[in-house]
Parts: C-alpha cells; structure tokens; sequence
C-alpha cells in the first residue's frame, strides 16, 4: 500500500487552510479584493491604499477568526452586514459581490466538490448538481458552510472596499476610526452571543482518570478500528450483520459523545490522549503546532515495553508523528477501505503491534462528497462491516484474538449538507461505540454518558500501561467482566464460522 507523501503531507495542510473555516475567511476575503483590483496592480499607490485597507480590515478578521458561527448561530451574521451596507456600502460595489459570491460557489460546488474530489477519490463530474445543495445545507463552520461563510465574508469586503477608497482620497488619515469601532462593535456582539447562546459544547470531566488499575494486564491485544464519520443514526438503518453480532455478544456504549469541535485530528488527538483540546493542543484540523502537547497512549505503552501503532491518513502524523502509518488518501473511494485493512493484515503480520488503531477513511469521504442521507453512504458502512469482519475472522484464524478485545467505533459523526462534523449538529455528537473479547461483558448496553476521552485510560487499563499524564476519562469498566473471563470461555472461537460476512469487493 502507498503510504503518504512527505508532498501529500504538506498538500493536506495547505488544504486545511481553504477546509477550515477561521483561516478561509481571511484568505478568500484578500484575494478576492486583490482580483477584483486586478487592473490596479500595476500601480504602487494601490498597493499602499490596499495595505491600509487590509490593516484597517484586520481587527474585524480577527473576530471572525476568533468566533465561528455555527449552527443556529450563523442567523446571527447576518445583522453585521446590514449593518456593513448601511455604514460602508457604496456606489459601484455591486460588481464586487458579485464576484465574491461567484467565485465562492465556483470554488466549493465545482473545484472542490467536483474537481478535486473526482481527481482524489473519483467522485463523478456530475458531482456539481448535488454539491451546491449540500453547501447551502451545510452548518458546520468550515468553509463549505455557505451561510456562515457569505455573510462574513461580504461584510469584511464592504469595509476593505470603502477603506481602499478613503485612503485613495484622503491618504492614511482617509478610513479614520469608523472601520475600527465597527469591528469593536461587531466583537462585543459576538462575544455576548457566544456566552448567551453557544450552550451545547460537551461538558468537560473536571479530574484527572482516577481508576486503581489491576494487578495484571487484562488483555494481551487491542485492536480499534475507527470508521471515520459514521453516523449513528444511520449506522442503525445500514445492513451490518457483523457489527449487530458485536453488539449482541459484547458492550455497546448507546451514548458515547465525542469531543468539541468535532473535527477528525482533534478526536483522534482526544481519544488516544484521554484529555480535551485545551491540553493536548490541538484544536482544528489546521493545526499549527506539530505534535500533542501531552502524553498519549502510546508514550504509555513504551514505558511498558509495548508497540501501539495507528494506521491512518496524513492528517494524523500532525498529531502523533511516527507512531503513525500513513497511508495516501489520494486513491478510488470504493478502493480505499479495503486497501487500509489490507495494510493492516500485513502490519499485524510484520511488526505484530500490542495495540493496533485503524482509520476507515470511505465513510467519511462519501459523507462529505456525495451526502450523508443518501443510499451510497449507507452502502459505505455496510461495506465497512464487511470489511472489519473480514479482518475479525482472519485474526481469528491465526489465534491473534485469544484474550484479546476488539473495539469498533467512530471518531465523529457527520451532519446533513457536505457530511459536516465540528460543532456538534444533529448526528455529529453521538457516535458508535463497541466493545468485544473475552474480558468484556456479553449484550450489554451501557445507556448513562460517556465521552470518547475514555478511550486512552480504557485501552491502558486493559493492556496493564499507565495512563497518560492528562488523562480525564474514567475506565469504561462498566464493559468489563469481574470475574469468569479467564476460565477457559473463548467468545471468539464459539462465535466460529456464523460471524463470516461476503466481502467481496464492489
């Protein structure tokens, strides 16, 4: 399998910057001017008018980067830009906005939502007619978010616009103090709305996990595959026989929340370092400084002389570096699952880790291309069902699952639009969480909350590690057995042959 590219690596970060909502704005709103202007380039003094412009434009960018307006919040956005037309529109603008909204949706629907997605995972070039719909949909602050993203950007445009002019006419002392008081404005507005109104973030676990751990590991492996951006919901309606049989014959953890924002490198960062993103340091997929800044996982398992490995895309080495493999993302999406755990196969048999993480990438993928309620997302989990027990079965045969557990879960799960996840809309909070071996409980289903930064102090617990030194989240030991599971029952080998799902590739 083809890993990522040192070239793929620095491509996925660039990337973030236009996925991201905060750096978009900013970017989107200075290179629109400077286009709009085109004509003008070759004259310094625009040069100088524009720099002002920016400068005076900055502290109202800054809002916009420091607060995202997601969800319900996004209605709010629009009060500002009256506003900005009422105190800064002027004659001739029009031509401006239009550009600005047309060069917006020719960037979401047609290069990203078409383009770039034909030529990564093969998306058809018809993509375009269910795409724009997908935008206006989407409520998640990233930049496919139409109806957060238009009203800040046309707001910051108006104001860079009327500065760029008064500075034309009147020099440096031409935007005077106007600009300045309205992105004060606009900021206290922010602030208050955020404190009245943004109340859904998850509630944080205020101490560090506490759990007595036991006299000995209680499971020789961890395997956990990760099915990127699952919905629960529609996990439910997918066909997935495996994933029912894991269910019945282990835990199921009915209300496990995953982390705010719900992004992918933030999650995994929380999951496998215990703790939130105030600690760990990672806050978006635009992350700005390499590497967690706490203990994860697999730091513990080296001071017991264990192996973790995480087989993930580039956006993960951000995080975690060399305790990840890579693989590129650039690849078919009806091939991309497949190849991953093909991989998996081949590192189980090569370096035979003590924990072994696993990103299936097609869920996700399909989500934020095609639409989460639609029939070909359903077909992605039901083919990553398969999949995952193909891998179950193999392991099997080889003996790896004796006293072994075997997690399966989502990181996040996906919104309706372009598959949006970050600021926990309606099917992005709750994600699927299954526990399986010989040490877990048989059919139960642990109902009361928990949160996804159980995931470390769990997997430490069971493999006899310390946990990371910011760990948070209790030991999910509501899944463990207390007694009974080293006495010969092996669930794996009386689940036997009933468990074989076709995995034969689409």
């Amino acid at each position: 399998m083809k890993k990522a590219s040192t070239f793929e690596k620095i491509a996925a970060r660039c990337w973030n910057v236009l996925n991201e909502g905060k750096p978009f704005t900013p970017v989107f709103v200075t290179g629109i001017f400077l286009l709009y202007h085109w004509e003008s380039w070759g004259l310094s003094s625009f040069w100088a008018d524009a720099a002002l412009a920016l400068l005076w434009t900055l502290p109202l960018l800054a809002v916009y980067f420091l607060y995202d307006f997601p969800l319900r919040l996004r209605f709010f956005l629009w009060l500002p830009l009256l506003a900005a037309c009422a105190l800064f529109a002027q004659a001739g603008v029009w031509p401006l906005i239009w550009l600005a909204i047309g060069m917006y949706f020719f960037f979401t629907v047609i290069f990203w939502g078409t383009i770039y997605y034909h030529l990564r995972i093969g998306t058809t070039l018809w993509n375009f007619t269910r795409f724009w719909k997908l935008v206006l949909k989407n409520s998640d602050s990233t930049s496919g978010n139409a109806q957060e993203q238009i009203p800040k950007f046309l707001t910051a445009l108006l104001v860079m616009e009327w500065c760029c002019r008064s500075a034309a006419e009147a020099g440096i002392a031409g935007p005077g103090l106007a600009p300045l008081f309205f992105a004060a404005a606009v900021g206290v507005y922010a602030f208050l709305i955020h404190r009245w109104l943004f109340t859904w973030k998850p509630v944080e676990i205020p101490t560090y996990t506490h759990n007595v751990q036991p006299s000995k590991p209680l499971a020789n492996k961890v395997y956990m595959i990760v099915i990127d951006g699952c919905n629960k919901d529609r996990l439910a309606q997918a066909k997935t026989p495996f994933l029912d049989w894991l269910k019945q014959t282990g835990t199921e953890y009915a209300n496990m929340e995953t982390v705010y924002p719900a992004r992918t490198v933030v999650c995994f960062s929380s999951m496998f370092t215990g703790t939130y993103p105030r600690e760990h340091g990672i806050s978006s997929n635009m992350v700005y400084k390499l590497g967690v800044k706490t203990e994860s996982l697999f730091d513990s398992l080296r001071k017991i002389g264990k192996k973790g490995v995480m087989l993930a895309c580039a956006h993960l080495v951000d995080a975690f570096g060399e305790d990840v493999e890579t693989f590129t993302a650039v690849m078919k999406n009806d091939v991309a699952d497949p190849t991953i755990m093909r991989r998996a196969r081949q590192i189980v048999e090569e370096s035979d880790p003590d924990v072994l993480v696993v990103q299936l990438i097609a869920t996700d993928q399909t989500g934020h291309s095609r639409g989460v309620f639609y029939d070909e997302y359903l077909e992605k989990i039901a083919e990553a069902d398969a999949l995952i027990a193909s891998f179950y079965e193999w392991l099997r045969e080889r003996g790896k699952l004796e006293n072994a557990a075997f997690i399966v879960c989502a990181d996040h799960g996906q919104s309706d639009g372009i598959g949006g996840h970050g600021h926990l809309d309606e099917g992005e909070r709750y994600v699927p969480f299954i526990m399986h071996g010989p040490m877990i409980k048989q059919g139960a289903v642990i109902r009361e909350w928990n949160s996804l930064v159980s995931v470390a102090p769990t997997i430490a617990y069971l493999m006899g590690a310390p946990y990371p030194d910011k760990s948070r989240g209790p030991v999910l030991v509501d899944a463990l057995r207390t007694q009974g599971y080293d006495t010969g029952e092996n669930i794996h080998e009386a689940a036997g042959p009933s468990i074989h799902c076709d995995t034969g590739k689409k």
